[in-house]
C-alpha cells in the first residue's frame, strides 16, 4: 500500500472564456489580479502538485481567495479541474464514469462542512444514519453503525435529541459523526470549526486529533487559522492566489518559511506549540565524567565561564550535574567528586514542545538536559533559549 493517497498534478480551475489566454499569462507569472482584468477569467487554482500521505492530517491553509476551498473540492470531484490530473490510491478521478464517481463519493470520502448540514426534520441518529440510509443499508445495521459513530465523538445518550435542542459544538459532532459512520478513507473538512467560539473549537480540535489518532483515517483540513493549521497539522500547505507556495512540517515552516509571504502569515502563531526542543536547545560543552577529579571540574567551568558542569559515562549517559557550589564544597572538605553530582534533575526529549517544557523551565534552578531515549545527552535548553525562541 502506497503511504502517498492521494497526489495532484498540475491542477489548475479557471473560471471564464478566455481561459487558454489567461493561462498564457498564469505561465508567464502574472498575478490573478492581472489575468482577471486582462482576460475576465477568474483563477480559483493554478498548476497546484500536491501528495498527501496516508493516516495524517494535511491541512491547507489560506486567506479568503486563495484557493483552499477549491483544492479540497476536487478531492471528491466537486470542482472538476480545468486542467492537471487527482489520482486517490492509483485511480485518476477525472476519469471516473458517473456511477463510479457516486461510489467514490460513498465508499471512499466524506466530507464535514462548517455550516454543518444537517437536518432540522432528523434527530441525532437519523443524520448520522442518512448517508448509509442512501447507499441502501438496511435500517439495523445503518443504525447500529450510526450509534458507534455517535458514541465515537462523545454524543452518546443523545441518539433521539432533536437538531434544534444542541449547542454548535454539539451539531458540529454530529456532523463529524456522520462522515465517519460510512468508515471512509479521507476525511474532508472545510473550515468546520470556524463557527465555534474558542473554548468550543479548541475541545474539537482535541477530539478531532483523538479519533484520528485512534482510526488512523487521513485528513484533509481547511482552515485560515495558522493556530489551528500547525495544530492539527502533521504537514501544512500554505496557499496564495490559487497557487501553492509551501508545503512543510509545521515545524520546518516556522524555521524556514519559503518566502516572505509565509513569514509574515506564520508570525501570528504561537511558535511555542510548533517548535520542539531540538530547535532551541544547545550542545552541552560542559561536560566530566564521574572519575574526575574536583580540580578537573573546575578547570572545565571557568575555561566555559560557567557555574556548572554535565556528568556523563562513556556512552554519553547523563548521570547528573555539578554545580560550582558543591564542586567548592567538594574541595574544600576533601569529599569526592561521584558524591556530589545531583542525579535527580529535570530533563526532556528532543521532540516535546516548547510549550510544553515552559513550565519545567521556568521552575528549574538549572537548565533541562535533553536525553534520547537511551538517556544519552543530546543538548540542554536553558531559560534564555526559552525565552528568544517565543520572540
Amino acid at each position: 500500500m502506497s503511504e502517498i493517497i492521494i497526489e495532484t498534478k498540475n491542477v489548475s480551475k479557471l473560471y471564464g472564456v478566455r481561459r487558454d489566454e489567461a493561462a498564457e499569462l498564469l505561465r508567464g507569472g502574472a498575478e490573478k489580479s492581472e489575468v482577471l482584468k486582462k482576460t475576465g477569467v477568474t483563477t480559483a487554482l493554478y498548476d497546484v502538485s500536491l501528495r498527501i500521505p496516508r493516516g495524517k492530517i494535511f491541512v491547507i491553509i489560506g486567506l479568503s481567495g486563495s484557493g483552499k476551498s477549491t483544492m479540497v473540492r476536487c478531492f471528491n470531484r466537486l470542482n472538476r479541474p480545468t486542467w492537471g490530473s487527482i489520482i486517490f490510491d492509483g485511480v485518476d478521478l477525472l476519469k471516473l464514469s458517473n456511477q463510479e464517481l457516486l461510489e467514490f463519493r460513498r465508499r471512499k470520502v466524506s466530507m464535514v462542512f462548517q455550516s454543518f448540514g444537517l437536518m432540522s426534520h432528523r434527530n441525532v441518529l437519523g443524520n448520522v444514519a442518512y448517508g448509509l440510509e442512501v447507499s441502501g443499508m438496511g435500517r439495523e445495521e445503518r443504525e447500529k453503525r450510526a450509534r458507534e459513530s455517535i458514541a465515537l465523538v462523545g454524543l452518546e445518550g443523545w441518539e433521539d435529541a432533536m437538531i434544534g435542542n444542541l449547542s454548535g459544538g454539539m451539531r458540529q459532532r454530529v456532523g463529524l459523526a456522520r462522515a465517519l459512520a460510512n468508515d471512509p478513507e479521507v476525511l474532508l473538512m472545510d473550515e468546520p470549526f470556524s463557527a465555534l467560539d474558542p473554548l468550543v473549537r479548541n475541545d474539537m480540535q482535541f477530539e478531532l486529533l483523538s479519533i484520528q489518532r485512534k482510526l488512523g483515517k487521513t485528513v484533509i483540513f481547511i482552515t485560515h487559522d495558522i493556530d489551528e493549521a500547525f495544530r492539527l497539522g502533521d504537514t501544512v500547505a500554505i496557499m496564495r492566489d490559487g497557487r501553492l507556495i509551501q508545503v512543510d512540517t509545521p515545524e520546518g515552516m516556522s524555521t524556514n518559511p519559503a518566502d516572505e509571504y509565509v513569514r509574515r502569515f506564520i508570525n501570528s502563531a504561537d511558535k511555542s506549540k510548533v517548535l520542539s526542543v531540538r530547535n532551541i536547545m544547545i550542545t552541552p560543552v560542559s561536560l566530566i565524567k564521574p572519575g574526575d577529579g574536583i580540580d578537573h571540574a573546575l578547570r572545565v567551568m571557568r575555561k566555559n565561564e560557567l557555574s556548572s558542569v554535565y556528568a556523563v559515562d562513556g556512552q554519553m549517559k547523563l548521570k547528573g550535574i555539578l554545580t560550582l557550589a558543591d564542586a567548592m564544597r567538594a574541595k574544600r572538605e576533601s569529599l569526592d567528586l561521584s558524591e556530589m553530582i545531583v542525579k535527580d534533575i529535570p530533563s526532556t526529549s528532543p521532540d516535546a514542545s516548547v510549550e510544553e517544557i515552559i513550565p519545567l523551565a521556568a521552575e528549574s534552578s538549572y537548565p533541562l538536559a535533553v536525553l534520547d531515549n537511551e538517556g544519552r545527552l543530546q543538548g540542554i535548553v536553558t531559560k534564555a533559549s526559552v525565552l528568544s525562541s517565543l520572540i
